[in-house]
């Protein structure tokens, strides 16, 4: 009987390294669950509000059992008025699906649009002349 021979095993060659993954840029965070944005904004016409960056909205009332989440955070949002442009950063949404979820609250009239205040570019020369002489009679 013969014994039996011992066979020397090769080393298993390293597997090929993995592309890095993409690393967010500073200060941004890691998309969680990355959903379809005709999911979170589903709106059947596609009609939209002619909303502004800088238009305020303000919730009338609180949210629906039934209404979606995104609808949902966006009124507990505006309790306060806030503008299109704090909301699309607050929820991670960009701005044309906020303009569409937007829209679909004002259509069941659950927030309210504000126009933003304007500030007139010279001010009014009256004003100015009567804080003038108010001032000079100091």
């Amino acid at each position: 009987m013969t014994p039996p021979q011992r066979k020397r095993r090769e080393p298993k060659p390293p597997p090929p390294p993995q592309p890095p993954a993409p690393q967010p840029a500073d200060g941004e965070a890691e998309p969680k669950n990355p959903e379809r944005l005709y999911t979170v904004a589903g709106s059947e016409d596609g009609a939209r509000a002619e909303l502004d960056l800088v238009t305020l909205i303000v919730a009338r009332d609180a949210p629906q059992p039934a209404a979606s989440p995104e609808q949902a955070a966006v009124l507990r949002l505006c309790a306060n008025p806030l503008s299109v442009a704090e909301l699309s950063a607050y929820l991670n949404l960009p701005f044309s699906a906020m303009t569409v979820l937007i829209t679909e609250l004002i259509t069941a009239e659950l927030v309210q649009v504000r126009a933003p205040i304007v500030r007139r570019a010279v001010p009014d020369r009256s004003l100015l002349e009567a804080v003038m002489h108010g001032l000079q009679r100091l």
